[in-house]
């Protein structure tokens, strides 16, 4: 067998997914008794890949993202790749938090996972290319493993082997 096999290593979401959990959780927040004539919202602004979350206090940001990340699991999208932001003071004693959402695998981590998977001595070859790393060998096995070990040592936001050939 004299083809070559790849796969890319990326990290996305799935925006359609992520628009259905932020209306799930605006849905639940609404009905909510503890939520009640409160200030509590959130916004998905899907060019800047952000939530913004308003609540009346620190506590109640907590609930608010709680809320979403249970929504977000049930979704299938990954609670992993929300990045906290810092809590800002808004009108009206009210606080705010912006949750950015990671996409893209960044290119200083794709330079470890080139090393590691230079460090497994499996023949397969890694390059980087923008934001995804394309893995290529000659067997389907070889590249299983080396899906499984990014798997289990990858960084700590989720990603995604597509396109295997």
């Amino acid at each position: 067998m004299a083809d070559n096999h790849s796969f890319d290593v990326v990290s996305e979401i799935n925006h359609v997914e992520m628009h259905n959990a932020v209306d799930q959780a605006q849905k639940e927040i609404a009905v909510r008794y503890d939520f009640k004539g409160t200030k509590a919202a959130l916004e998905f602004d899907k060019k800047e890949n952000a939530v913004t979350i308003l609540a009346n206090h620190k506590g109640q940001l907590d609930t608010v993202i709680q809320v979403l990340k249970e929504k977000m699991a049930k979704r299938g999208v990954p609670v992993r790749a929300l990045i906290r932001g810092k809590i800002e003071d808004a009108s009206h004693d009210s606080v705010r938090e912006v949750l950015k959402l990671h996409t893209g695998v960044d290119s200083e981590d794709a330079r470890k996972i080139v090393k590691e998977i230079k460090q497994m001595k499996l023949k397969v070859q890694a390059q980087i290319m923008d934001d995804k790393v394309r893995v290529t060998g000659k067997k389907l096995d070889e590249l299983q493993a080396v899906i499984a070990h990014l798997k289990e040592h990858g960084p700590e936001y989720p990603l995604q082997f597509v396109n295997l050939t």
